[in-house]
C-alpha cells in the first residue's frame, strides 16, 4: 500500500441554480510513496483544492476516503500540515511566536529551550535570521509566505499540502522562495502534495505531475513523470533535454481541455467508466498506460 492513497474519491456540491448535486470530480485515485513530491494541476473549478482539503481534512468526501500510512485520515491533524495561498498567520503574534505555537502543539512534552532551538532553526533556513520579532504587518508577502513555511515544515509532517502557495508572490521572491522550498526538502524529504496553476514551478518541484481533466466530474486523466535528475535549480533546469517535452505536453493537455469544457459535464452525467490515467514518462521518449 502506498504511503497516502486518496481512494476512489467523488465530490458533489450543492447546485446554486436550484437542481440536483453537482459533480465536483469523480472516482479520483492517487498512490504517493513516502518521501515523493507530486503536484496537481488544473483549470480552475476541476477540484484541486477541494481535493487537497479533503486531504487535510478540512473537507469531507461524499465517496471515498483518505488512507495514510496504512490507516484513515479523517479530520484535520499535525501529522498533515497545509501551507496556504493566503499566508494564514496569527497578526497579533511575531514571526517567531507564529511558528512556536504550531511546535509546542505537535510536541507538547517538550522544553522551553528545545521549542525555542528549534523554532530558530526553521527561521535560518528560510533565511528569516533578524525578523523573528516582527510581525505580519511588518513583512512583505514573500517573507509571510516563509513564515507559512518554516511553520509547517517545522512541525515534521508526514504530509505537507502546499495549496498554490506562491501565488500572491511577485516573480522574482517567487523563484527565490521555490529554490528555499527545494533545500528544505531536500532535507526532510516530507511526502508533499501541491495544487498549482505554475507549469514551470510544477516541474521544478516536483516527481511527478498529476494531470485533471475539466469540471464537473473532473478525473485524473495523465500522470506525468517528472525525468529530469535532481537536484534541480531554475537557472539550470530549462537546459535539460526533457524541460520543454513536459512543459509542451502539459500546456497542450491545459488548452486541448480548455476548448472542451463540456466534456467533464457529459462523463459525470452518462455514467460513462473511468478510464486509467495514462503514465507520460520522457526517459525512453514514449507513451505507456499503466
Amino acid at each position: 500500500m502506498a504511503f497516502l492513497q486518496i481512494d476512489h474519491m467523488t465530490k458533489f456540491f450543492p447546485s446554486h441554480s436550484g437542481g440536483g448535486p453537482v459533480c465536483i470530480f469523480k472516482d479520483v485515485t492517487i498512490k504517493i510513496e513516502k518521501g515523493e513530491f507530486v503536484t496537481t494541476i488544473g483549470h480552475s473549478g476541476c477540484g484541486k483544492s477541494t481535493l487537497l482539503n479533503i486531504i487535510a481534512g478540512l473537507e469531507l468526501a461524499t465517496e471515498g476516503g483518505v488512507i495514510l500510512n496504512g490507516r484513515e485520515a479523517a479530520g484535520p491533524g499535525l501529522d498533515r500540515m497545509v501551507v496556504f495561498q493566503s499566508f494564514a498567520l496569527m497578526p497579533w503574534m511575531t514571526v517567531f511566536d507564529n511558528i512556536a505555537l504550531a511546535v509546542r502543539s505537535a510536541y507538547p512534552d517538550w522544553t522551553k529551550e528545545q521549542v525555542t532551538a528549534h523554532v530558530h532553526k526553521y527561521i535560518a533556513l528560510v533565511g528569516l535570521k533578524g525578523a523573528e520579532t516582527k510581525r505580519p504587518m511588518a513583512l512583505s508577502g514573500g517573507m509571510k509566505q516563509r513564515v507559512g513555511l518554516a511553520r509547517a515544515f517545522a512541525i515534521e509532517p508526514k504530509v505537507l499540502l502546499l495549496d498554490e502557495p506562491f501565488a500572491q508572490i511577485d516573480a522574482l521572491t517567487r523563484g527565490v522562495i521555490q529554490e528555499e522550498l527545494i533545500q528544505m526538502w531536500n532535507t526532510s524529504r516530507n511526502t508533499v502534495f501541491m495544487v498549482t496553476h505554475d507549469v514551470d514551478e510544477a516541474i521544478l518541484l516536483s516527481d511527478r505531475i498529476l494531470l485533471m481533466t475539466n469540471g464537473p466530474g473532473a478525473q485524473i486523466a495523465e500522470n506525468v513523470i517528472v525525468t529530469i535528475p535532481r537536484p534541480r535549480a531554475r537557472v539550470t533546469i530549462i537546459e535539460h533535454p526533457h524541460y520543454y517535452k513536459i512543459r509542451n505536453h502539459i500546456i497542450h493537455f491545459l488548452v486541448e481541455h480548455a476548448k472542451h469544457e463540456e466534456e467533464g459535464a457529459e462523463v459525470s452525467n452518462n455514467g460513462s467508466k473511468k478510464k486509467e490515467p495514462l503514465v507520460v514518462s520522457f526517459e525512453q521518449e514514449s507513451l505507456a498506460r499503466q
